[in-house]
């Protein structure tokens, strides 16, 4: 079985040093096979903002984490116009990671990280036709056995956000990207941007999706909320045979706890949901999933 971490919008610059300390904490006594954060590390792409987010994934390394880490549209210059433009991912680049799309593979799992922010969209995400590509060539050779994951910051889905029937916007070329998802048999996407916690089938968005669960992380450590859904980050259980449970961990105010409990099982081409028994005393149920 492999434990993986999932976090996202971290937004240095914008973030609670309390729950980030405790991230950390709380990581160093479960020690999760991979920790894997979907973008956002900044708030505005400032120096400080990616030494501070550098120095939190030093911390992490010196507990023994192994790191995947996908850069945000937070993580690209707002307001320096010529960096944004001219080396809008320069930062990132020399305090993060090289790697814009890094790879890593675990006895269960084969996971992909892409990168989906641009310099000429201000919040919306997009992947090209060299990314496609590389989704169908990566996940090629794996064997059938294992899940494959693939980790981007903007959702390749429309999602509901906000209340009544509102829709979030999808990635750019999401149709492409759809179909470069299927052709590679990703079985599971992770991604975060909207601060919201939600998990389910994509057959239930769209009519052709293929065997893939949608999973987004909430802010793990933003001061900004949106409605009124804690900071929180998943703790996946990934087995071979497309078996995993999600756990959802959430700030209570003082210290992390773990939340909605929710098991998923891959059957026929389509994923069936669960819900388990959540340990400790829980703090809300902030994650939609249905079988």
């Amino acid at each position: 079985m492999a434990r993986i971490a999932h976090l996202s919008d971290i937004h240095f610059g914008a973030n609670d040093p309390d729950i980030v300390a405790a991230t950390i904490d709380w990581l160093k006594e479960k020690q999760p096979d991979l920790v894997i954060i979907s973008g956002d590390l900044t708030q505005r792409a400032r120096e400080k903002q990616f030494r501070d987010a550098a120095s939190y994934l030093g911390a992490l390394r010196d507990n023994g984490h192994r790191l995947l880490v996908v850069p945000g549209n937070h993580d690209v210059p707002l307001y320096d116009v010529i960096r944004r433009f001219a080396s809008p991912l320069g930062r990132y680049k020399r305090h993060i990671a090289q790697d814009l799309c890094p790879w890593m593979e675990t006895d269960e799992a084969a996971i992909l990280g892409i990168n989906t922010a641009r310099s000429l969209t201000i919040k919306d995400g997009r992947i090209n036709e060299e990314q496609m590509q590389l989704i169908r060539q990566r996940f090629n050779d794996v064997a059938a056995s294992k899940t494959r994951i693939l980790v981007t910051h903007h959702p390749l889905f429309e999602l509901p956000i906000g209340q009544g029937n509102e829709l979030s916007e999808a990635v750019g070329r999401h149709k492409d990207a759809l179909q470069a998802i299927i052709d590679a048999g990703v079985h599971v996407t992770l991604a975060g941007h909207f601060h919201r916690t939600y998990a389910e089938a994509a057959r239930k968005m769209v009519a052709e999706a293929g065997p893939t669960l949608v999973i987004q992380a909430g802010t793990a450590t933003s001061t900004r909320l949106r409605n009124q859904e804690p900071q929180s980050f998943n703790w996946l259980h990934v087995e071979q045979g497309n078996e995993m449970e999600l756990q959802v961990i959430v700030w209570n105010g003082e210290k992390f706890e773990r939340a909605s409990h929710v098991g998923f099982s891959l059957q026929g081409g389509h994923w069936h949901s669960r819900q388990l028994a959540v340990e400790g005393t829980g703090a809300g149920d902030f994650v939609s999933a249905r079988s």
